[in-house]
Order: structure tokens, then C-alpha cells, then sequence
């Protein structure tokens, strides 16, 4: 091992029953650098960082460890937070009902926690350097996701830890608190910690990498520096194939023409909701992609929820196809075939106790009635059909869907609603935290359907995706529609302007 490595994976190998996850995988980081790891959904990345942290056991290979003579066995977490190795999950692992400071002190292993006087005042102590706004007084469920995973992280710092792994942490910020959390990230770098930075937004790896290792198919592509490193071609190492930069799809596929093209599928007129929505108007054609669109908290989601009775709907007039209906809570929408894949996937979406194929067949089951249960082959024959058509990549269908990487998992909550065969589909935020070639299958897969007759609400915190996908959007700002564009006017600088300028209606 070089003296200047903090760690070197040498020839990781991983197996799991009828899938190589990891095949002689190399990899290295250095002191102060943050290293982007980077790969498709199923590429290995979250496997790799298992075996490092103990969660796995390697089945080849050897792992070392600045100041460890020879290389170092990690079987366990515990093991890996000894040798100074911490990480940050995407869903956050500590307690919400504790303190600040008894988060980042329990299970420590030391008495701190006995003299609480002083726990706090240590705890206060690494917030304030770490330049943390809370109180190490205050209830960790209280404070707002980016502060729990920074509380996570200084409790990470006080353990002194060497290496900080950040799985996927900025997926569920916005642009203030992303730069909050880099800043922590810079500091961390210059006292010499060497960061793990697992994500998928491109924008992010070079505003704050300095290096990017790609994985693909559970093998190594190559390590890269970030200067020498173009975005398209780091697309292309992700994908295995050259891309055009994620160019126009939309002209792969033909606008719906049929004889009811004008047909409205849903309309609604004065929609509120008790999720602090303001009464909006809006309506869908069949074979359109709309989309909605505006900042973090801008209302969107709370519009399709309402939409599809997620929640309490509060006033408003709603008709499915040209007729007045009533739309309370979900199944009312399922049975009028209208379908929703909702924002948070592990909470609203995937049972991950359940088999992907159980999964699969939920939506349908419920709208059928459980007294009324497919038979075992039917189940099978359904599950193998949409794995088939979704290329969800999953050893058999009666994996556990928890064990299926988040790209693929929406692929099977979009398999689940896509059986109920819904005239309207509803798609909030399916590509967050996904890889870049499944995001393109899934915009894809939405232009095809519309062009078959479906239509389909699309909504992103990616504009350039929301662009190449829908052709209407409603703007929204401070939970009011604030604009609709279409046609010439669907450019990001149009709707910037109009989120940031549209008088409310």
C-alpha cells in the first residue's frame, strides 16, 4: 500500500446467488480528497461500500488501511467504525426522538451520556466548529433532513473518523442546504478526512470532486481525475456506450392522433387540498405528458396528490371523462384508472418485506379485492411478463424488493401500476436518485405510452428532464399556479423567469 492512501480495495469480489456484484474491483482514496463514486443503479457501488464498511463479508480481495500493517479484516460495522471508517446513509439511521447530543453520543461505548451537563456543552462545541445551526438541545426530529444528516456526520467527526462515506445525501436538499452541507464537506477535506461521495447528480461531483471512480456491471470502468474527466464522457463510462448528451427524445416517438386525441381525461376546477394548496384549476388530454414545475416546496406534489386523493381533498370540482366524479381518497382513483408513483419511494411506495413479484401485483390485488386473490401461477406469469418489459434487473421474481437497487425498485412500483392498466398515470419525481441510463428508459417509456393513448402528469426537479418529456407545464410558485407553458415557451430560461416573476392566479 502507498504511504499517501488512506484506503486501498485491491481485487474486491462479491457474490450473491446467480449474481456476480462485485468482480475484482479496485479502489483508492486519499487523504483531504473527495472521491465520487459513481455508476448505474446495480452497478455495484453500494455493494462496494458494504464489503468496506462490514455490512458484507468479501468473498476475494484484500481492503487496507493507512497505519494498519498488511491488510485489515472489517466484519462488521463496529469493526469499521474502529478503524476510523463512518458513513451517512441517504435515509437517516439515527433516532428522531432523542436529543441532538444523545444522537451523537449513543452507542459509544462511553460514559458521556452520564454527565449530561457536559454532553451537551462538547456536543455544542462540535456543532458550532462544524458551523451546525441547532441546538444540541433540540429534538432531532425537528430539525430538517440536511441538519439530521449533518448532526450524523458530526457525530462521525467526533468519533475521528479518517473516512467519511456520504451515501446519496443531497437527494432530498435544496440548493441552500446542499451548499451548507458542501461547505461542512470542504472543511472536513482540508483537516484531511478523505470522503466517499456516493451520487447521481452530475453537477454536484464537479463542484466539489477531485476524483471519480466508475463502476459498471459490478466491474471496475476506471478511476478518473475530475479536470481531465468531460461529462459526456463520464456518461459514456457510466452507460458502457457513447451518448448524445442526453439529447431530444421526444422526436423517437409519434404525438397521439387517435380520434379522441382531444378527449379531456381529467379535469379539475377550484382543487384544494389540506395540504395548504391553493385551489387550482388544470386538466389532461389523452396521449399528453404534462408536467408540474417550480422549486423545492413550490407545491407540485401536493397538486397530484390531491389529484389522486392522497390527501384530504378540501373543495374543488373534479371530472373523469366528461363526467362529475368524486375523488376522496386513493382507491376512488384507482377505480376511475388513474394511477400514482409517488415522491418517496421506500415510504409511500415499495413493501420491502414483500417479493418483487408480490409487489408487483399490489395495486391490482386491492383494486380486484383481497377476497378475490390471483392464483400463484397467475402472480408468476405477471411478475416475469413486466420484469421482462421493464428490464428490472432482479435475480428471480420472489427477490425481496429491499434488496433490489432504488433504480430498479421503481421499476417495479411502476410495474405495479402499469398492470392496473390506467388511462392516467401519475409520475412524481420516478427518476430521483436513479442512475442516468434508467432515468432515459423511464422518460422513454412515459413518451411511449402517451403516444399509445395514455396520458401521464411528469414531475422532476430536473427541468432539462421535464423539457425533453412533457409537452405542457404548469408552473408553480409559493403553492399558487403561477403560469402553463407550451410549445417554443418550454425552455428553462422561460420557466425560470415565470417561477420567479409570474403573478399568481
Amino acid at each position: 500500500m502507498e504511504k499517501d492512501h488512506l484506503v486501498e480495495m485491491r481485487g474486491i469480489c462479491k457474490y450473491f446467488p446467480g449474481v456476480k456484484a462485485l468482480q475484482n474491483v479496485d479502489f483508492t482514496l486519499r487523504p483531504g480528497e473527495v472521491h465520487a463514486l459513481m455508476g448505474e443503479n446495480g452497478a455495484g457501488k453500494s455493494t462496494l461500500i458494504k464489503v468496506l464498511t462490514g455490512v458484507y463479508e468479501k468473498d476475494g480481495g484484500d481492503i487496507y488501511l493507512q497505519g494498519h500493517d498488511g491488510a485489515v479484516s472489517i466484519k462488521s460495522p463496529q469493526d469499521a467504525q474502529d478503524v476510523g471508517i463512518a458513513t451517512v446513509y441517504q435515509e437517516i439511521t439515527l433516532c428522531p426522538n432523542l436529543t441532538v447530543a444523545e444522537n451523537m453520543y449513543i452507542g459509544r461505548g462511553h460514559k458521556k451520556t452520564e454527565n449530561w451537563k457536559k454532553m451537551y456543552a462538547d456536543a455544542d462545541k462540535i456543532l458550532q466548529n462544524l458551523g451546525i445551526p441547532i441546538s444540541a438541545k433540540q429534538q432531532l426530529g425537528s430539525c430538517s433532513i440536511a441538519m439530521q444528516q449533518m448532526v450524523a456526520i458530526a457525530r462521525a467527526v467526533d468519533m475521528d473518523c479518517k473516512v467519511l462515506i456520504l451515501d446519496e445525501p443531497t437527494s432530498s436538499l435544496d440548493e441552500s442546504e446542499v451548499e451548507k452541507l458542501f461547505g461542512m464537506m470542504r472543511q472536513l477535506k482540508a483537516r484531511g478526512v478523505g470522503i466517499i461521495f456516493v451520487t447521481h447528480f452530475l453537477d454536484q461531483v464537479y463542484e466539489i470532486c477531485d476524483r471519480i471512480t466508475v463502476m459498471r456491471d459490478g466491474q471496475l470502468v476506471g478511476e478518473y481525475e475530475i479536470e481531465k474527466m468531460p461529462r459526456v464522457d463520464l456518461v459514456a463510462a457510466m452507460l458502457g456506450k457513447q451518448m448524445d448528451d442526453m439529447a431530444d427524445i421526444k422526436g423517437d416517438y409519434t404525438t397521439y392522433a387517435g380520434a379522441d386525441a382531444d378527449e379531456l381525461v381529467y379535469e379539475a376546477e377550484g382543487l384544494k387540498s389540506n395540504a395548504a394548496v391553493y385551489p387550482f384549476d388544470f386538466h389532461i388530454k389523452k396521449g399528453e405528458v404534462t408536467g408540474f414545475t417550480g422549486l423545492l416546496g413550490s407545491g407540485r406534489s401536493e397538486c397530484v396528490r390531491a389529484i389522486f386523493g392522497a390527501d384530504r381533498v378540501t373543495g374543488g370540482k373534479v371530472k373523469k371523462g366528461g363526467k362529475d366524479v368524486k375523488i376522496t381518497k386513493p382507491l376512488d382513483a384507482m377505480k376511475r384508472g388513474i394511477a400514482y408513483l409517488p415522491e418517496d419511494r421506500k415510504g409511500d411506495g415499495i413493501i420491502g418485506s414483500l417479493s418483487v413479484r408480490e409487489n408487483i401485483i399490489l395495486a391490482a390485488q386491492v383494486l380486484r379485492g383481497f377476497l378475490k386473490p390471483f392464483s400463484k401461477a397467475e402472480t408468476y406469469k405477471i411478475a416475469d411478463e413486466y420484469i421482462k418489459l421493464l428490464d428490472i434487473k432482479t435475480a428471480s421474481a420472489d427477490t425481496p424488493i429491499a434488496s433490489l437497487s432504488g433504480g430498479n425498485q421503481q421499476k417495479a412500483i411502476l410495474a405495479r401500476w402499469l398492470f392496473t392498466h390506467p388511462d392516467y398515470l401519475i409520475l412524481d419525481e420516478p427518476t430521483r436518485g436513479i442512475d442516468i441510463g434508467t432515468k432515459v428508459d423511464i422518460q422513454k417509456l412515459v413518451l411511449q405510452l402517451a403516444s399509445e393513448g395514455m396520458s401521464v402528469t411528469f414531475i422532476s426537479s430536473e427541468l432539462d428532464e421535464m423539457i425533453r418529456t412533457c409537452s405542457r407545464l404548469v408552473v408553480m410558485r409559493d403553492r399558487h399556479v403561477v403560469g402553463e407553458l407550451t410549445g417554443e415557451d418550454l425552455n428553462q430560461n422561460k420557466i425560470m423567469s415565470t417561477i420567479a416573476g409570474g403573478e399568481a392566479k
